[in-house]
């Protein structure tokens, strides 16, 4: 028997499997679509099938060029981004083109025009819900203690209601008021590491009709963090602001849950990265991978076993097994 054999067969597709029943919680039927105003591609990364690079080629490194593997290396496993590797050194490849273009990406809103927002308090006074002196008066206030946001000096110094709070920030980000109703903070925190919410005042609310992830944001909206979670879990993300008080309960009440399996690494250079992270899948050999980067952060998640994704919101995990994520820090960027 020949030491080495040619390739045979297709992998398998990288379907998903059927594992999170439509009562489980994550979907909230009661939204209706609103599409948003600006559909973001997802750049050919949808995870459902392995796609093949060019006719006859299985490997998804573009410079393979070998028609040979190792007969002991499994066909099906580790996808990476929708795409198999015949060897260790095409994993490694496709990779380190991944870790390329997150390095490029930087933030969804690189390529648009910078938008200044007229500021909340100026907002407020135009809409005459505060007088010039109120409005002098908070700021003098948040001067004097040098912390806290404008709208919070509003609300203790004018008397003005959290609710003409969030409606002024809802008209300066241009976005819809989000409310906590329908919010599952066991399923949520399924969604993504919870140093992401913690960092970037974010917090995943509910999907509607499995196709919309609503983002909540306590006083302004990130369109890096949407964008980044819009291409992990393949949802159509819809940002908004919520009220301080039930963002920080609801908050509370997701870190409290158990969320994915997270470890957080420092890499110093990127070429480390890549090898770090191929090191991982051949180790792991996940049925499917992605990586996306969310300001300095590097997120990649696994899924491991075919049970390990729902049927009725996108990529989202049904439950926290078989489902690993690894978030790395390039450098000292913390």
């Amino acid at each position: 028997m020949p030491f080495l054999t040619r390739k045979t067969g297709v992998p398998a597709a990288n379907t998903f499997p059927q594992g999170l029943g439509e009562n489980s919680g994550t979907a909230w039927e009661e939204d209706k679509y609103r599409p948003s105003n600006s559909a973001v591609g997802l750049g050919g990364l949808a995870l459902p099938a392995v796609r093949q690079v060019q006719k006859g080629r299985l490997c998804g490194n573009p410079e393979c060029m070998s028609g040979w593997t190792m007969p002991w290396r499994n066909r099906r496993r580790p996808i990476f981004e929708a795409q198999w590797g015949c060897s260790g050194r095409c994993v490694l490849a496709m990779v380190q083109a991944a870790v390329r273009r997150e390095l490029g990406d930087g933030t969804a809103s690189s390529a648009t025009p910078h938008r200044h927002r007229l500021p909340l308090g100026l907002l407020m006074l135009a809409q005459g819900w505060i007088t010039h002196p109120e409005l002098q008066k908070a700021l003098a206030a948040q001067r004097e203690s040098g912390t806290g946001r404008i709208g919070e000096w509003l609300t203790s110094e004018c008397g003005l209601e959290a609710e003409q709070i969030v409606r002024g920030l809802s008209m300066q980000w241009g976005c819809p008021v989000l409310t906590t109703e329908g919010f599952s903070p066991q399923r949520m925190a399924l969604v993504m590491p919870k140093v992401f919410v913690e960092k970037f005042g974010l917090l995943p609310l509910r999907v509607a009709g499995s196709r919309i992830l609503y983002l909540g944001f306590a006083d302004r909206l990130d369109a890096s963090s949407a964008f980044a979670t819009e291409r992990m879990t393949e949802l159509k993300v819809e940002s908004g602001v919520v009220e301080g008080v039930s963002f920080e309960a609801a908050r509370k009440s997701l870190l409290a849950c158990d969320g994915v399996e997270l470890k957080r690494e420092t890499i110093e250079e990127r070429d480390a990265m890549a090898a770090r992270i191929t090191a991982i899948l051949e180790q792991r050999q996940p049925i499917a991978s992605r990586l996306v980067r969310l300001h300095h952060y590097y997120w990649l998640r696994m899924w491991l076993e075919s049970g390990a994704v729902g049927r009725t919101a996108g990529n989202l995990p049904g439950t926290a097994e078989d489902v690993r994520d690894y978030v790395f820090t390039a450098g000292a960027s913390e």
